[in-house]
């Protein structure tokens, strides 16, 4: 049985692999912001440029660390629910 955290991620990967660009592009700025975008694009860069021959690692490190920010977003909100 698949476990719900990666067939989500599954799910989410396919979902954006197939949309527009201009669509993933929305859903950047929307979600995210311009200047988060171009700060994760300049971390991105420093990082793989250090050490090209590790960008399979580097990939999946920046993949993991965006999702434990989101974990960490979605947990600082709850707290802030719950003591409001």
């Amino acid at each position: 049985m698949e476990q719900p955290k990666k067939g989500f991620a599954v799910e989410f990967i396919n979902r954006i692999r197939t949309m527009e660009p201009a669509e993933l592009n929305a859903m950047i700025v929307r979600e995210a912001g311009e200047e988060l975008a171009q700060f994760f694009l300049s971390y991105a860069s420093s990082l793989i440029s250090r050490d090209p021959s590790r960008v399979i690692e580097n990939t999946s490190s920046l993949m993991l660390m965006g999702y434990l920010i989101r974990a960490a977003e979605d947990r600082t909100e709850r707290l802030r629910t719950l003591i409001a």
